[in-house]
């Protein structure tokens, strides 16, 4: 794919996420006005680029293009709330679920049911609707919500672990250290 049709490509991928962006933080502003305290710590978004789309296809076994990028990645657009705990986490959830203009398109709970490696976040994808001149279409974004202890447990994993490193020397060391901020977690959340 040309540096062009990238960009033509994922412009839409920018709306649905500005759309979704603009969601969550109305939300955090108003459990703030309703409750004097806020779920979330801060946000992090991204587009992904052109080589890391180009990249995972030809991985997955598909062309580098912009019709299987579009039938193929739900992550092409992504945004990463970081909350203060785990029911924070599962309130920001329910409340975007009753939003009735976004669909959900996939869903996974690894707080409830961690990765074997020891990852906890939520993932869901939403269907965001974009409207265009001639018309309006769906466009996938995912949002990963993760307390602060696992986006630093994810992040250094990632760091040391994961990108392109089959075997981890640390691999171990880092289901001690999810288990260990699980239960500091769990201490925590009893003050409040």
């Amino acid at each position: 794919m040309t540096e062009e049709e990238y960009l033509c490509f994922v412009q839409p991928y920018e709306d649905a996420l500005k759309n979704i962006r603009v969601r969550v933080d109305v939300l955090n502003q108003d459990y703030r006005r309703k409750y004097q305290n806020y779920p979330i710590h801060h946000i992090q978004h991204r587009i992904k680029q052109k080589e890391s789309i180009e990249k995972k296809l030809l991985k997955n076994g598909y062309e580098a293009n912009t019709d299987s990028a579009r039938n193929y990645l739900t992550d092409i657009a992504g945004i990463r709330v970081i909350c203060f705990f785990v029911r924070d986490i599962y309130s920001i959830v329910d409340l975007l679920k009753k939003q009735t203009d976004i669909v959900i398109i996939k869903e996974c709970d690894y707080i409830a049911a961690p990765k074997p490696n020891g990852y906890r976040s939520y993932h869901i994808v939403f269907g965001v609707p974009v409207y265009h001149t001639d018309g309006m279409e769906y466009y996938p974004v995912e949002i990963q919500l993760r307390t602060m202890s696992m986006d630093l447990w994810a992040s250094m994993e990632h760091r040391i672990c994961y990108k392109g490193k089959q075997d981890c020397r640390a691999e171990e060391a880092f289901k001690t250290y999810a288990a260990a901020l699980k239960d500091m977690e769990k201490a925590m959340e009893e003050f409040l």
